[in-house]
């Protein structure tokens, strides 16, 4: 498969979940506000990985439950929204990217702030 269309399909499933996660009705998942980050579907659509992040004040155990107990109603709403020959068996895998990057700029404001004091110093 050329890799425009396998990125085309990876971007309409990810677009097509993230309305299909809004209409997930299982009490792990409410007032949680999801955010599929990206997709990575196999070649063969046999699988395809969804990272997602989400808002709320919920446990990942507990989301991942939640997720896991909809996964049939979520795969089955893919199908009808998207008109592919197969429909992918999903893996979905929080994404640590925003974890990890406020991470990294938290660290990143602790360096600048010894900078600032220096240059204080130097002043007097």
């Amino acid at each position: 498969m050329a890799k425009y269309r396998q990125a085309k399909i990876d971007e309409e499933i990810a677009r097509a979940l993230g309305d299909i996660m809004r209409t997930v009705r299982d009490a792990r998942l409410e007032g949680c506000v999801f955010s599929i980050t990206r997709v990575h579907a196999a070649p063969d659509l046999s699988t395809a990985e969804v990272f997602y992040s989400y808002l709320g004040n919920k446990s990942r155990d507990e989301v991942k439950k939640g997720i896991k107990s909809a996964l049939g109603f979520i795969r089955s709403s893919l199908a009808r929204k998207l008109s592919l020959r197969q429909t992918p068996e999903l893996i979905f895998t929080y994404d640590l990217s925003m974890e990890n990057g406020a991470r990294i700029f938290e660290l990143l404001k602790q360096v600048e702030i010894p900078d600032e004091e220096e240059d204080e110093e130097d002043e007097e």
